[in-house]
């Protein structure tokens, strides 16, 4: 009962936040994506009518090299390079219309990109939601002022461990102390701009090597003035007989343990998926995909710069992708290993 108040909350607030992003097109996609997502369960040929929510990738590059993340490995059998942000713009102009929320984040660390805050501004200026996600190694003292100014509204920094022997088992390459450099930064030019904005979050990614200092990010998240702590859980790519990631503490694992020792995901893949009506994924290169788990884009359902954005939404491609989702989800490899409504949750 407690855990389904939290929720609750959590979602209450959220939506809070989102509404002041809301106009009279933007509710009534709302409610139709809502709605058609629903009654797609009954009759399948039902379409979205818009996103609500977009994730455009500014960068495939990092500086780190996290071993379960493609961006981290160099592994993409994709292109990689940097969104051009004149893609960019015309893309927000194409979703700006019906969509709510935009977050600047897929592959890669969104900082590395050299206009990345003018990405931000762009999709601002347009009334959106926006958001990124960091290691948080780039926030230096100029550029923290200047996210600050940028309008950005949710800072999600990513800190998997409390002291740099146990952070860096998972961030490679990273440093724990410019994590915490680059969140006082940005804390302290909110206090003297006297701006609500950016919301900073705290995201701890739980393994093995970090389980046991979950309490501690708390507090440090406390002393920093950090809005909010989101625990999240790993997504592991060889984890059937186990995995040395995998936290001991089965409750913060996206994996059961099974009678005959092998594991699997603990999420039952039924038939429907949320993501399917309510958002996508724009790959740095124009390419949409259904969702973050695509993220070597192998199932892309078109090209911006080929079709405009509306096209591709309700093209027979995409539509053939949600009706698989709804018939069959387990056979699709993306699916296989998704997480959707188990992966995260909250202390504030």
């Amino acid at each position: 009962m407690k855990r389904s108040f939290v929720i609750m909350v959590q979602k209450i607030r959220e939506f809070i936040k989102l509404s002041k992003h809301l106009t009279w097109s933007r509710c009534v996609n709302v409610l139709h994506v809502w709605s058609t997502y629903w009654l797609s369960r009954i009759w399948p040929a039902l379409q979205p009518m818009s996103p609500i929510s977009v994730s455009i990738e500014p960068t495939t590059a990092c500086n780190l090299g996290c071993p379960e993340c493609p961006s981290g490995l160099k592994m993409f059998e994709r292109p990689t390079g940097n969104a051009a942000i004149g893609n960019v713009e015309a893309w927000l102009d194409q979703l700006a219309k019906r969509t709510v929320y935009v977050n600047f984040y897929f592959q890669g660390e969104p900082f590395i990109h050299p206009q990345f805050l003018q990405l931000v501004q762009k999709a601002v200026a347009r009334g959106l939601f926006t958001s990124t996600s960091t290691n948080g190694h780039f926030l230096h003292d100029e550029l923290a002022r200047k996210t600050v100014e940028s309008g950005l509204h949710r800072l999600i920094i990513s800190i998997d461990g409390l002291t740099q022997e146990v952070y860096e088992q998972y961030r490679i390459h990273g440093r724990l102390d410019k994590v915490i450099e680059g969140t006082r930064n940005i804390t302290k030019w909110k206090d003297e701009l006297q701006s609500s904005t950016p919301e900073v979050i705290f995201q701890f990614l739980v393994v093995a090597p970090n389980e046991h200092q979950m309490k501690d990010v708390m507090q440090l998240a406390n002393s920093l003035g950090v809005d909010e702590v989101r625990f999240k859980t790993a997504q592991l790519y060889q984890y059937e007989h186990g995995h040395p990631l995998m936290p001991k503490n089965e409750k913060y694992s996206r994996y059961k343990r099974m009678k005959d020792g092998t594991y699997r995901v603990k999420n039952a893949l039924d038939n429907h998926c949320w993501r399917m009506w309510s958002g996508c994924v724009i790959t740095w290169d124009g390419r949409v995909v259904p969702c973050c788990f695509d993220k070597d884009a192998s199932h892309a359902l078109g090209q911006l710069g080929v079709q405009n954005m509306q096209a591709i939404w309700k093209s027979n491609a995409y539509q053939a992708f949600r009706r698989a989702v709804m018939t069959s989800r387990s056979q699709i490899d993306i699916c296989s290993n998704c997480s959707e409504g188990t992966r995260v949750w909250t202390e504030s």
